[in-house]
């Protein structure tokens, strides 16, 4: 089942969209590269909250990273009542709904935190989630019809770079307001465990943090709804279903092993995210605070963003899937080396995993939808439904309590090695079906 308004999900016609596109798109663009930043800077806010809110609960591993399921979950169980909220609402009514969903999330926390509640995190994480689910199937296609087809491509790697600041930034953020501010966050690796009147402390501590983000989802809501967009009208519709008639997704050998490489591919990228904090933190690796912890995560989410941009300049002249087997081959070379050494030598490979990591995702998501021609809307929609795959993180946290946090990363390194094999095998197109005229993704 396709997801109308998802990001693959732009199919449609220069000339559906005549009369639409604004004379100069640059105001909108700026507008909506604002909500890329937000939710990528609030995702990553994550990986500063659970080690906080594992000293806060103490919480196992299992539990901690629980979390992160949640907040992927979301993605699976939103994604197509979102699709049907724009169809009612369009598209920028749905982005106002969905940054006021994210704020009333984001109010959710103080009262997590001042009670404390573990469980009212989870459903407020869920809430926030799901409100960014919304913005990304509203989005995403918003851009790439928002100016001329042929230049749909410039425009979403512009705003994604956004999205990239956005994640680059939060661990900062984070860092300074939540971790730098509470006991738990200031101490090292072994210290005594916290009195209860301290875990208390520590937990209102993420109160003024998520009441600013509040606010400023809040503005952007007004700012947006305000902001005289233009209707897109039917240029973010489903190519005609007779195009699609007689062809099979099953048939294209890309996709059908892409939507599993996305979603052991999010395993990697969100396991290697969430335990960074512990793992670069314990004794025998960085012997360092969560609060120092932290600025070594704002290089790696750096790394990434560093990333895309040698990856996008390489693969001008370089095939996609040579680019991604040779990053899958760096992935995997670092993660052992993070699992079986120690030191700064540990802290450092998993430091320099987001280099490889970086154009994972967007280099599968392209070649998954290679030569689906009118079918490119519905096994887009699958590509991103595969982005639950991050709910799996949790299992890494069963490893890291039931083996250690370092033997966990072997997991990782097994996820690695699958996005080899579709790099090598799994991409390449067994049946290529003529593109309909649509912007590029």
């Amino acid at each position: 089942m396709a997801l109308p308004g998802t990001a693959g999900a732009a199919a449609t016609s220069s000339a559906s969209i005549s009369g639409s596109v604004p004379a100069n798109p640059r105001p909108i663009l700026t507008l909506l590269a604002s909500l890329f930043f937000m939710w990528g800077f609030i995702t990553v806010i994550n990986n500063t909250l659970l080690p906080h809110l594992r000293a806060v609960f103490d919480l196992s591993y299992t539990q901690t990273t629980l979390i992160e399921s949640v907040w992927f979950i979301a993605y699976f169980f939103a994604s197509l009542p979102s699709a049907r909220l724009i169809e009612r609402i369009g598209y920028q009514k749905a982005m106002v709904v969905g940054l006021g969903i994210m704020a009333v999330g984001a109010l959710m926390m103080i009262p997590a935190a001042r009670l404390p509640s573990y469980n009212v995190v989870l459903v407020a994480l869920f809430v926030i989630a799901s409100g960014i689910t919304l913005l990304q199937v509203a989005a995403n296609p918003y851009v790439a019809v928002v100016g001329p087809p042929e230049t749909a491509s410039s425009r979403l790697n512009l705003v994604q770079a956004f999205n990239s600041l956005g994640t680059t930034l939060a661990p900062l953020f984070g860092g300074y307001l939540i971790l730098g501010r509470s006991a738990s966050g200031t101490a090292v690796a072994g210290a005594a465990a916290l009195s209860p009147a301290a875990r208390l402390a520590d937990a209102q501590s993420v109160q003024l943090p998520y009441l600013i983000v509040a606010i400023v989802l809040a503005v952007l809501a007004v700012v947006i709804a305000r902001f005289p967009l233009p209707p897109m009208g039917t240029a973010t519709s489903r190519v005609d279903k007779a195009a699609r008639k007689g062809h099979s997704l099953w048939a294209h050998r890309n996709l059908v092993f892409g939507i599993p490489a996305i979603f052991i591919y999010l395993i990697a990228e969100i396991g290697v995210a969430n335990l960074f904090i512990n793992f670069v933190s314990q004794p025998e690796i960085g012997n360092l605070t969560h609060e120092q912890a932290s600025h070594y995560l704002f290089v790696l989410w750096g790394g990434m963003m560093v990333g895309r941009l040698v990856g996008s300049f390489l693969m001008r002249t370089i095939p996609a899937e040579t680019v991604l087997a040779f990053a899958s081959i760096g992935a995997f070379v670092v993660m052992l080396v993070a699992t079986f050494t120690t030191g700064h030598v540990a802290m450092w490979a998993l430091v320099s995993v987001g280099l490889f990591h970086s154009i994972m995702f967007p280099t599968i998501f392209t070649l998954g939808i290679r030569g689906l021609g009118p079918l490119t809307e519905e096994g887009s929609g699958l590509l991103i439904m595969a982005i639950a795959g991050g709910a799996l993180v949790i299992v890494q946290g069963w490893i890291a309590d039931t083996y250690g946090l370092q033997m966990s990363f072997l997991l990782t390194a097994a996820c690695e090695l699958y996005v080899l094999f579709y790099a090598v095998w799994g991409a390449k197109v067994t049946e290529r079906l003529p593109d309909p005229v649509v912007p590029a993704i």
